[in-house]
């Protein structure tokens, strides 16, 4: 996901949600895939409270995170 060139950081986390590291951080747009609903995502009061935007993502069949991922593993060179 680092190489995206939309993408400003990865951060990971070990906690079952991003709570934490979302308050800790305050980011201004906060995304989530589309079988979301901004309001019931994680971080959605912390964000809009400091003015920021909580955007669920249209839903499109097929393209997921961890397909995208497990292509990459298969295209990177070491």
């Amino acid at each position: 996901m680092a190489g995206l060139k939309s993408v400003d950081w990865v951060v990971q986390f070990s906690e079952s949600t991003p709570e934490r590291l979302i308050n800790l951080l305050v980011p201004d747009i906060l995304l989530k895939g589309g079988d979301y609903v901004p309001e019931k995502i994680v971080g959605y009061d912390t964000v809009k409270n400091a003015g920021g935007k909580v955007i669920a993502l249209e839903f499109h069949t097929g393209y997921l995170t961890t397909k995208i991922l497990d292509r990459s593993k298969l295209t990177r060179v070491w």
